[in-house]
Protein backbone atom coordinates (compact mmCIF):
# COMPACT_ATOMS: atom_id res chain seq x y z
CA UNK A 1 0.00 0.00 0.00
CA UNK A 2 1.33 3.19 -1.12
CA UNK A 3 1.50 6.10 1.54
CA UNK A 4 0.10 10.12 1.00
CA UNK A 5 2.64 11.37 -0.46
CA UNK A 6 1.74 14.45 1.99
CA UNK A 7 3.55 12.52 4.80
CA UNK A 8 7.13 13.64 3.24
CA UNK A 9 5.91 16.86 4.62
CA UNK A 10 5.39 15.58 8.02
CA UNK A 11 7.66 12.75 8.81
CA UNK A 12 11.62 14.23 9.24
CA UNK A 13 12.56 10.57 8.26
CA UNK A 14 10.36 7.02 7.86
CA UNK A 15 10.89 5.35 10.67
CA UNK A 16 12.46 1.46 9.93
CA UNK A 17 9.51 0.25 12.83
CA UNK A 18 6.36 1.60 10.71
CA UNK A 19 3.20 -0.13 9.59
CA UNK A 20 1.19 1.55 6.56
CA UNK A 21 -2.32 0.45 7.55
CA UNK A 22 -3.78 3.04 5.51
CA UNK A 23 -2.86 5.84 2.52
CA UNK A 24 -3.29 8.62 5.87
CA UNK A 25 -2.69 5.62 8.33
CA UNK A 26 0.43 4.71 10.14
CA UNK A 27 1.64 2.61 13.14
CA UNK A 28 4.47 3.07 14.87
CA UNK A 29 6.05 0.69 16.88
CA UNK A 30 6.03 0.91 21.08
CA UNK A 31 8.47 -0.71 22.39
CA UNK A 32 9.24 -0.81 25.93
CA UNK A 33 6.48 0.78 27.28
CA UNK A 34 5.46 0.18 30.71
CA UNK A 35 2.62 -1.83 32.25
CA UNK A 36 0.71 1.49 33.29
CA UNK A 37 1.04 3.07 30.23
CA UNK A 38 0.19 -0.50 28.43
CA UNK A 39 -2.90 -0.47 30.49
CA UNK A 40 -3.77 3.18 30.25
CA UNK A 41 -3.70 2.46 26.41
CA UNK A 42 -5.89 -0.07 26.14
CA UNK A 43 -8.78 1.58 28.52
CA UNK A 44 -9.14 4.36 26.22
CA UNK A 45 -8.82 2.03 23.16
CA UNK A 46 -12.11 0.01 25.12
CA UNK A 47 -13.51 3.49 25.87
CA UNK A 48 -13.37 4.93 22.30
CA UNK A 49 -15.77 1.32 20.34
CA UNK A 50 -17.81 2.93 22.90
CA UNK A 51 -18.40 6.06 20.78
CA UNK A 52 -20.72 6.03 18.04
CA UNK A 53 -19.53 8.77 14.86
CA UNK A 54 -22.46 8.48 13.34
CA UNK A 55 -24.23 9.26 16.58
CA UNK A 56 -21.63 11.83 17.95
CA UNK A 57 -21.82 14.12 14.31
CA UNK A 58 -25.16 15.51 15.99
CA UNK A 59 -24.49 14.55 19.65
CA UNK A 60 -24.72 17.91 21.50
CA UNK A 61 -21.67 16.63 23.44
CA UNK A 62 -19.84 17.91 20.35
CA UNK A 63 -20.48 21.65 20.19
CA UNK A 64 -20.21 21.26 24.30
CA UNK A 65 -16.58 20.07 23.73
CA UNK A 66 -15.78 22.96 20.95
CA UNK A 67 -16.41 25.33 23.74
CA UNK A 68 -14.86 23.99 26.48
CA UNK A 69 -11.61 24.04 23.89
CA UNK A 70 -11.99 27.65 22.85
CA UNK A 71 -12.33 28.66 26.64
CA UNK A 72 -9.44 26.40 27.85
CA UNK A 73 -7.35 28.19 25.31
CA UNK A 74 -7.89 31.72 24.93
CA UNK A 75 -9.96 31.71 21.66
CA UNK A 76 -12.67 34.28 21.76
CA UNK A 77 -14.68 32.13 18.94
CA UNK A 78 -14.30 29.62 16.48
CA UNK A 79 -13.39 32.41 13.99
CA UNK A 80 -10.62 33.20 16.07
CA UNK A 81 -9.28 29.76 15.79
CA UNK A 82 -9.92 29.68 12.40
CA UNK A 83 -7.61 32.57 11.75
CA UNK A 84 -4.70 31.04 13.88
CA UNK A 85 -5.03 28.07 12.22
CA UNK A 86 -4.87 28.65 8.42
CA UNK A 87 -1.75 30.79 9.13
CA UNK A 88 -0.22 27.17 10.34
CA UNK A 89 1.64 25.24 7.80
CA UNK A 90 1.10 21.97 9.63
CA UNK A 91 -0.68 21.10 13.42
CA UNK A 92 -0.27 18.15 15.55
CA UNK A 93 -2.88 16.56 17.87
CA UNK A 94 -1.46 15.15 20.20
CA UNK A 95 -3.18 12.64 22.27
CA UNK A 96 -6.49 12.93 19.49
CA UNK A 97 -8.61 9.78 20.41
CA UNK A 98 -11.49 9.93 18.74
CA UNK A 99 -10.20 12.79 16.75
CA UNK A 100 -12.91 14.71 16.57
CA UNK A 101 -10.71 17.65 17.55
CA UNK A 102 -8.24 17.07 14.72
CA UNK A 103 -11.05 16.65 12.01
CA UNK A 104 -12.64 20.01 13.38
CA UNK A 105 -9.17 21.54 13.11
CA UNK A 106 -8.92 20.26 9.35
CA UNK A 107 -12.78 21.77 8.33
CA UNK A 108 -11.61 25.06 9.73
CA UNK A 109 -8.37 25.06 7.91
CA UNK A 110 -8.60 22.75 4.74
CA UNK A 111 -5.00 24.16 4.12
CA UNK A 112 -3.14 23.31 6.90
CA UNK A 113 -1.84 19.52 7.32
CA UNK A 114 -3.12 18.24 10.51
CA UNK A 115 -1.36 15.32 12.09
CA UNK A 116 -3.69 13.47 14.45
CA UNK A 117 -1.65 10.91 16.79
CA UNK A 118 -2.38 8.45 19.79
CA UNK A 119 -1.46 5.44 21.15
CA UNK A 120 -4.67 3.83 21.18
CA UNK A 121 -6.55 1.82 18.43
CA UNK A 122 -9.04 4.77 18.21
CA UNK A 123 -7.39 5.87 15.09
CA UNK A 124 -8.02 2.55 13.17
CA UNK A 125 -11.93 4.17 13.19
CA UNK A 126 -10.42 7.51 13.00
CA UNK A 127 -8.86 6.85 9.57
CA UNK A 128 -11.89 5.49 7.94
CA UNK A 129 -14.18 8.18 8.89
CA UNK A 130 -12.15 11.20 8.36
CA UNK A 131 -10.76 9.61 4.82
CA UNK A 132 -12.43 12.12 2.80
CA UNK A 133 -10.42 15.03 4.92
CA UNK A 134 -7.46 15.36 2.20
CA UNK A 135 -5.24 17.41 4.95
CA UNK A 136 -5.96 14.87 7.67
CA UNK A 137 -3.49 11.94 8.59
CA UNK A 138 -3.12 10.07 11.45
CA UNK A 139 -0.11 8.36 13.71
CA UNK A 140 -0.47 5.65 15.99
CA UNK A 141 2.36 6.18 18.49
CA UNK A 142 3.59 6.76 21.81
CA UNK A 143 3.60 10.91 21.95
CA UNK A 144 6.02 10.81 24.51
CA UNK A 145 8.86 9.56 21.96
CA UNK A 146 7.95 10.76 18.52
CA UNK A 147 12.05 10.84 16.73
CA UNK A 148 10.46 10.71 13.68
CA UNK A 149 9.13 14.30 13.58
CA UNK A 150 11.84 16.76 13.60
CA UNK A 151 12.52 19.66 15.90
CA UNK A 152 9.97 22.44 15.54
CA UNK A 153 8.48 20.33 13.05
CA UNK A 154 4.85 21.63 13.65
CA UNK A 155 3.31 25.61 13.88
CA UNK A 156 0.87 24.78 16.61
CA UNK A 157 0.75 21.45 18.95
CA UNK A 158 -2.22 20.76 21.33
CA UNK A 159 -1.88 18.30 23.62
CA UNK A 160 -5.76 18.35 25.23
CA UNK A 161 -6.61 16.74 28.46
CA UNK A 162 -3.99 14.01 27.50
CA UNK A 163 -0.86 14.78 28.96
CA UNK A 164 -1.42 13.09 32.69
CA UNK A 165 -2.47 9.90 31.39
CA UNK A 166 1.23 9.20 29.84
CA UNK A 167 4.45 7.53 31.61
CA UNK A 168 6.23 10.50 32.75
CA UNK A 169 3.78 13.31 31.45
CA UNK A 170 7.43 15.76 32.03
CA UNK A 171 9.36 14.40 29.64
CA UNK A 172 6.14 13.86 27.72
CA UNK A 173 5.77 17.82 27.55
CA UNK A 174 9.36 18.25 26.89
CA UNK A 175 9.14 16.03 24.06
CA UNK A 176 6.12 18.03 22.75
CA UNK A 177 7.92 21.61 23.23
CA UNK A 178 10.58 20.03 21.07
CA UNK A 179 8.79 19.14 18.15
CA UNK A 180 7.05 22.99 18.41
CA UNK A 181 8.27 25.79 15.85
CA UNK A 182 10.33 28.86 17.25
CA UNK A 183 8.15 31.28 17.90
CA UNK A 184 5.05 28.70 17.93
CA UNK A 185 2.76 27.95 20.70
CA UNK A 186 2.00 24.48 22.30
CA UNK A 187 -1.58 24.09 24.26
CA UNK A 188 -1.82 21.82 27.13
CA UNK A 189 -4.26 20.57 29.57
CA UNK A 190 -3.01 19.13 33.21
CA UNK A 191 -5.42 17.64 35.97
CA UNK A 192 -5.22 19.97 38.75
CA UNK A 193 -4.75 18.21 42.58
CA UNK A 194 -7.76 18.23 44.52
CA UNK A 195 -8.69 17.92 48.55
CA UNK A 196 -6.94 15.47 50.14
CA UNK A 197 -9.59 12.69 50.98
CA UNK A 198 -10.34 12.98 47.13
CA UNK A 199 -6.61 12.43 45.67
CA UNK A 200 -6.57 9.14 48.37
CA UNK A 201 -8.92 7.89 46.81
CA UNK A 202 -8.52 8.58 43.49
CA UNK A 203 -4.82 7.12 43.76
CA UNK A 204 -6.36 3.91 45.75
CA UNK A 205 -8.70 3.19 42.96
CA UNK A 206 -5.81 3.67 40.05
CA UNK A 207 -4.82 0.16 41.69
CA UNK A 208 -7.93 -1.20 41.95
CA UNK A 209 -9.15 -0.12 38.58
CA UNK A 210 -6.43 -2.89 37.15
CA UNK A 211 -8.26 -5.62 38.64
CA UNK A 212 -11.74 -4.49 36.96
CA UNK A 213 -12.61 -5.08 33.01
CA UNK A 214 -14.48 -3.05 30.79
CA UNK A 215 -17.33 -3.70 31.58
CA UNK A 216 -17.36 -3.50 35.50
CA UNK A 217 -15.84 -0.30 34.49
CA UNK A 218 -18.24 0.89 32.38
CA UNK A 219 -21.36 -0.05 34.99
CA UNK A 220 -18.97 1.89 37.90
CA UNK A 221 -18.98 4.81 35.17
CA UNK A 222 -22.94 5.10 34.99
CA UNK A 223 -23.59 4.36 38.58
CA UNK A 224 -21.48 7.45 39.10
CA UNK A 225 -23.43 9.49 36.44
CA UNK A 226 -26.60 8.58 38.18
CA UNK A 227 -25.65 9.78 41.71
CA UNK A 228 -24.05 12.61 40.15
CA UNK A 229 -27.39 13.47 38.22
CA UNK A 230 -29.32 12.69 41.52
CA UNK A 231 -27.32 14.93 43.62
CA UNK A 232 -27.01 17.40 41.37
CA UNK A 233 -31.33 18.10 41.03
CA UNK A 234 -30.81 19.79 44.80
CA UNK A 235 -29.77 22.83 43.26
CA UNK A 236 -29.88 24.11 47.11
CA UNK A 237 -26.74 25.83 48.18
CA UNK A 238 -25.19 25.45 51.97
CA UNK A 239 -22.20 27.36 53.01
CA UNK A 240 -20.19 24.27 53.35
CA UNK A 241 -17.03 24.60 55.90
CA UNK A 242 -13.64 24.73 54.48
CA UNK A 243 -10.81 22.30 56.10
CA UNK A 244 -8.03 23.70 54.98
CA UNK A 245 -5.20 21.30 56.63
CA UNK A 246 -7.20 18.35 54.39
CA UNK A 247 -7.06 20.93 51.48
CA UNK A 248 -11.04 20.43 51.63
CA UNK A 249 -12.48 23.76 50.40
CA UNK A 250 -15.86 25.29 51.72
CA UNK A 251 -18.39 28.32 50.67
CA UNK A 252 -21.57 28.16 48.83
CA UNK A 253 -22.20 25.26 46.92
CA UNK A 254 -24.11 22.62 46.05
CA UNK A 255 -24.08 18.94 48.09
CA UNK A 256 -23.36 17.95 44.28
CA UNK A 257 -20.22 20.06 44.19
CA UNK A 258 -18.81 19.57 47.72
CA UNK A 259 -18.81 16.23 47.31
CA UNK A 260 -17.29 15.79 43.54
CA UNK A 261 -14.23 18.46 44.53
CA UNK A 262 -13.43 17.22 47.93
CA UNK A 263 -14.91 13.29 48.33
CA UNK A 264 -15.46 11.20 44.98
CA UNK A 265 -15.83 12.14 41.29
CA UNK A 266 -19.07 11.45 40.51
CA UNK A 267 -19.66 13.83 37.46
CA UNK A 268 -22.93 14.70 35.33
CA UNK A 269 -23.81 17.61 33.65
CA UNK A 270 -26.86 17.98 32.08
CA UNK A 271 -26.12 20.13 28.93
CA UNK A 272 -23.17 17.37 28.13
CA UNK A 273 -26.13 14.60 28.28
CA UNK A 274 -25.97 11.20 30.82
CA UNK A 275 -24.13 8.85 28.00
CA UNK A 276 -21.49 11.37 27.65
CA UNK A 277 -21.14 11.77 31.80
CA UNK A 278 -20.73 8.27 32.00
CA UNK A 279 -17.72 8.30 29.72
CA UNK A 280 -16.37 11.51 31.20
CA UNK A 281 -16.64 9.07 35.03
CA UNK A 282 -14.88 6.58 32.46
CA UNK A 283 -11.51 8.74 31.68
CA UNK A 284 -10.89 9.15 35.10
CA UNK A 285 -11.44 5.69 36.93
CA UNK A 286 -10.50 3.28 34.02
CA UNK A 287 -6.87 4.20 33.08
CA UNK A 288 -3.95 3.59 35.70
CA UNK A 289 -2.47 6.96 34.66
CA UNK A 290 -3.86 10.23 35.68
CA UNK A 291 -1.26 12.28 37.40
CA UNK A 292 -2.15 15.38 39.08
CA UNK A 293 -0.53 18.78 39.84
CA UNK A 294 -0.52 21.88 41.95
CA UNK A 295 -0.07 25.44 40.36
CA UNK A 296 3.26 25.74 41.28
CA UNK A 297 4.56 21.98 39.86
CA UNK A 298 3.08 23.06 36.43
CA UNK A 299 4.26 26.19 35.63
CA UNK A 300 7.91 24.85 36.41
CA UNK A 301 7.83 22.87 33.57
CA UNK A 302 6.98 26.29 31.55
CA UNK A 303 9.75 28.21 33.14
CA UNK A 304 12.10 24.84 32.42
CA UNK A 305 11.43 25.12 28.85
CA UNK A 306 11.71 28.90 28.43
CA UNK A 307 8.12 29.38 27.16
CA UNK A 308 6.12 32.79 26.91
CA UNK A 309 2.48 32.44 29.15
CA UNK A 310 0.28 33.59 26.19
CA UNK A 311 -2.85 32.38 27.81
CA UNK A 312 -3.27 30.66 31.07
CA UNK A 313 -6.70 29.86 33.02
CA UNK A 314 -6.79 27.83 36.27
CA UNK A 315 -9.71 25.56 37.54
CA UNK A 316 -11.09 23.45 40.21
CA UNK A 317 -10.34 20.74 37.79
CA UNK A 318 -7.00 21.65 35.91
CA UNK A 319 -4.70 24.19 34.61
CA UNK A 320 -4.52 24.75 31.04
CA UNK A 321 -3.21 27.48 28.53
CA UNK A 322 -1.40 27.76 25.60
CA UNK A 323 2.44 28.93 25.66
CA UNK A 324 5.01 30.47 23.00
CA UNK A 325 8.30 28.82 22.12
CA UNK A 326 10.79 31.30 21.91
Amino acid sequence: MKLSPQYNNIFDEMPNDISIVKPNFVQVAQPGINENQAQTRDAFSSKWKEIDYEVTKTDRGLEFQKKRYLSLYGFKDEKELYIYLKNCRVVLDAGAGKCKKAAWFAALSPDTIVVAADISNSLVDAASFYKDKKNLFFVQCDISSMPFFKDGNFDYVNCDQVIHHTSDPFETFKELVRVTGIGKELSVYVYRKKALPRELLDDHFREFSKKLSHEQLLDLSEQLASLGKMLDSNKEKIDFPEIPILGIEGGKMTIQRYLYWNFIKCFYNKELGFHNSVMTNYDWYSPSQAFRYTEDEFKSWIKSKHLKETYFIKERASYSGRFLKN
